[in-house]
């Protein structure tokens, strides 16, 4: 197993980004400016799903997290939301007709 030389830790997700290393600001631009150098880095990361899901997680409100904008998170959130919702409907109807 590897182990970081700066945790002393097993490797995380991050440790294996394309992103590591990259100056962080790429992926914090000004408001209005082009996230395109950003999400690029993304485009091709082992660890994108893991990055995207981390700031899904923990309601990241900036820059750039697994090649999406925060906007882009905000619409991914609200349809994931729609699904569960439409999956607890089904869920209660289908044990409201079996007779619960």
């Amino acid at each position: 197993m590897h182990i970081s030389h700066e945790t002393g830790e097993p490797p995380g997700w991050h440790d294996y980004a394309n992103c590591l290393g990259v100056d962080p600001d790429l992926f914090f631009p000004e408001r209005g400016a082009s996230t395109r150098e950003a999400k690029e880095v993304c485009r091709g990361c082992v660890v994108r799903e893991d990055c995207l899901e981390y700031a899904l997680d923990n309601g990241e409100k900036f820059g750039i997290w697994g090649g999406m904008s925060e906007r882009e998170r905000r619409r991914l959130r609200r349809q994931r939301a729609v699904g569960r919702r439409g999956d607890e409907a089904a869920a209660e109807s289908a044990t409201a007709v079996g007779g619960g």
